[in-house]
């Protein structure tokens, strides 16, 4: 895995918002990989939800971290999701508790809060505190 820079969504089981996402922090942040953990309103669920619902998602997000070293780790919450119902306002709340959440966790990874809106494009919500997004190259490629 040397030389391969991973991410980590946490993100609903909503197959519409995968591609985004992970399209989004590989583009914007140089990563070659996304690993995902996907739950059923995801941010309603680190915002809301019990110790033990929210220990599976801290677990394998864990592992993505530490078996391949993700430099970076989302929490997002979009648009027209079944699992959590809720206004956008509310979804924007439960987007920066749950980046407070997996902040508290202590991994070596930075945490961002992002919102897939009714066009399925990211906003940021809550940046990360020190991963700088990815600078194109002259060629058009990404730098290291």
């Amino acid at each position: 895995m040397s030389g391969l820079r991973f991410g980590t969504a946490i993100t609903c089981i909503d197959g519409r918002v995968h591609r985004p996402v992970i399209l989004w922090m590989r583009s914007r942040y140089g990563l070659d990989f996304v690993d995902v953990v996907s739950e059923m309103g995801p941010d309603k669920l680190l915002a809301d939800g019990w110790p033990g619902e929210i220990a599976p998602v801290r677990t394998k997000v864990g592992f993505s971290v530490k078996v391949h070293a993700s430099l970076l780790i989302a929490v997002s919450g979009h648009h027209d999701c079944a699992g959590n119902p809720a206004t956008k306002e509310e979804h924007l709340a439960q987007i920066r508790e749950g980046v407070r959440q997996a902040r508290s966790w202590g991994f070596a990874a930075d945490v961002i809060g992002l919102w897939v809106n009714d066009q399925w494009q990211i906003e940021v919500i809550e940046p990360p505190l020190h991963m700088q997004p990815a600078e194109p190259s002259l060629d058009g490629s990404r730098s290291s």
